[in-house]
């Protein structure tokens, strides 16, 4: 499955069920402060709109560091992130308050 096929199923579920819209942000987790770091200066290379942040308490990981990026741009974003061999925790959106898992790694792997 392509990644764009995956994002624009994941688009129709949310604005069906109303979990997310365009608008919000998508969190990436990471377990280095390196690896963090690294995804910052590709994403802004890649004209993404970033926000680098301290890590929610609910996500366990081992940065301090997240980034948000505009859902919109998750496709790509994803795509460098893969492409780049970055290691990183995961995906993450809110819904009702809480930060949930966005795509798990095996999913995130057959979109190649």
């Amino acid at each position: 499955m392509t990644p764009i096929l995956v994002f624009v199923i994941f688009l129709y579920k949310a604005y069906k069920n109303k979990e997310i819209q365009m608008n919000q942000c998508i969190l990436i987790a990471f377990d280095s402060t390196q690896q963090a770091l690294r995804t910052e200066m590709l994403l802004e290379y890649a004209d993404i709109e970033i926000d680098t942040r301290p890590t929610p308490k609910e996500i366990t990981a081992g940065c301090a560091l997240s980034i948000d990026i505009p859902a919109a741009d998750f496709t790509i974003a994803s795509r460098i992130i893969r492409d780049e061999k970055v290691e990183i925790k995961g995906y993450y959106h809110m819904v009702e308050g809480v930060y949930v898992p966005f795509a798990e790694q095996g999913e995130r792997e057959r979109e190649v």
